[in-house]
């Protein structure tokens, strides 16, 4: 099978096999594709974690100046033997037939039990291009934190979700200390850290 459009290079896919079915689905792609100076790549075999699109929130209160994170287990940095309880962005999977609006919201009320005023587009990205094909909607959920706290999540799903307030001004201090290290986060936080003010403003507020 040849993949032509992506620029002036191709992809020919020799093929494409099941390696794992479970939990997470794991294909095996055998494939040369065009270099840079021409010619081909030798035939490569690589490995890649099958994934539905899925959505990210990073919940911020404009008016009280703070964000909304959730933290939970995560078997990656557990393997890793790291921390496996993260500080994280509201995040969840996409459904068939749902748009990633839908998600979105869906998720911010499974998981932080809060309402979603105005959804912001941050950014579509990949979560690691290098072994999954993830991509991830990040939005800023501009939404009222006053009442936001407590555990939630589905029970029928493994989920056991804490959900934390924090000052703008602590969470990008997280950033910066490595308190907060995942990247759709860190990514979210970045761009709250950059249209901040703005933000602020809109709600008559000062930065």
């Amino acid at each position: 099978m040849k993949l032509s459009g992506l620029g002036f290079k191709d992809v020919y896919i020799e093929k494409k096999e099941t390696a794992f079915s479970g939990f997470l689905k794991l294909c095996r792609y055998h494939l040369h594709h065009g270099l840079f100076e021409g010619g081909l790549s030798k035939t490569l075999t690589r490995e890649v974690v099958l994934r539905v699109p899925s959505v990210g929130v990073l919940l911020f209160d404009p008016v009280r100046d703070e964000v909304v994170l959730v933290e939970q287990f995560r078997v990656g940095p557990m393997a890793a033997e790291d921390d496996p309880w993260l500080l994280e962005v509201v995040a969840g999977i996409s459904e068939p037939g749902e748009s990633l609006e839908t998600v979105a919201l869906r998720e911010v009320e499974e998981e932080a039990s809060c309402q979603v005023d105005k959804l912001l587009p941050i950014s579509n990205v990949y979560l690691s291009p290098g072994g999954s094909s993830e991509k991830m909607m990040l939005y800023c959920g501009i939404t009222d934190s006053t009442e936001a706290g407590g555990v939630h999540g589905l029970e029928e799903e493994g989920e056991d979700i804490r959900v934390h307030v924090f000052s703008a001004s602590e969470a990008f201090q997280m950033i910066d200390d490595g308190r907060i290290a995942n990247a759709p986060a860190v990514i979210a936080l970045q761009w709250l850290r950059l249209n901040h003010q703005k933000l602020r403003g809109e709600q008559g507020k000062d930065a």
